[in-house]
């Protein structure tokens, strides 16, 4: 999760979202080397004088038109290869269905049974010692680790936004659509999201935890949830 005066990105805790962190890292050293060169090439016009074969040189023509294609290719294939990453969903091992209301979840785990429940954030006065202010919810989504989970998105009344950052998912949730997306969580442990879309007066108090546990706690959960 965040933490107070963070700059970057939370902790990867699934494969898109390693792709995702490597190419931001792969698009600031682009755009670092492209304000290099800007900046020296300002200097240098500042401080030297212009001659008539720098100002019609067809060679320095040549390189401007071909360079910054280059730099675009090597920002559209990687970013390209994430997308389609991010859309290829083959034999989700779980789906499960998550619609937003004002101002709360409702999850359908409808490959095992009939399993439905709504999550609600925890307030203030009812936090238990130790836990996260505003993030809390009394129904957490359980998940196996290390299965791919398919997700899919609507919602019953406005405009929502399902986002669990360290995962690297956020889909809107649209009233009358289905989206869909897919996640793969690489470790156990406790992802905190929020909704992404302003959906009213508690926008703010719609949060989403997802848990990761080893496939027979997940089992064991499931047998033990109400029908």
């Amino acid at each position: 999760m965040a933490n107070h005066s963070q700059l970057n990105f939370q902790d990867a805790s699934s494969p898109i979202m390693e792709e995702l962190m490597g190419f931001h890292d792969h698009a600031l050293m682009v755009a670092l080397a492209i304000c290099s060169l800007v900046l020296y090439l300002l200097t240098h016009t500042l401080t030297e004088k212009l001659s008539s074969n720098t100002v019609n040189a067809q060679v320095i023509e040549l390189v401007w038109t071909i360079l910054p294609a280059m730099v675009l290719v090597t920002l559209a294939l990687p970013s390209l290869r994430i997308l389609y990453m991010m859309d290829e969903i083959n034999e989700p091992d779980l789906t499960l269905k998550a619609i937003g209301h004002q101002w709360y979840w409702t999850y359908e785990y409808t490959d095992l049974k009939d399993l439905t429940f709504d999550s609600y954030m925890i307030p203030t006065a009812d936090l238990p010692l130790g836990h996260f202010r505003l993030l809390e919810v009394d129904h957490r989504v359980i998940v196996p680790m290390n299965s791919t989970i398919r997700v899919i998105v609507t919602a019953d009344d406005v405009l929502h936004s399902w986002a669990v950052p360290s995962l690297g998912v956020k889909t809107d949730a649209i009233p009358g659509r289905l989206n869909q997306t897919s996640f793969l969580a690489s470790r156990p442990g406790v992802f905190y999201g929020q909704c992404s879309e302003i959906c009213g007066a508690n926008h703010s108090f719609m949060p989403i935890v997802v848990e990761s546990t080893p496939l027979a706690d997940f089992e064991n959960w499931s047998s033990l949830m109400p029908s």
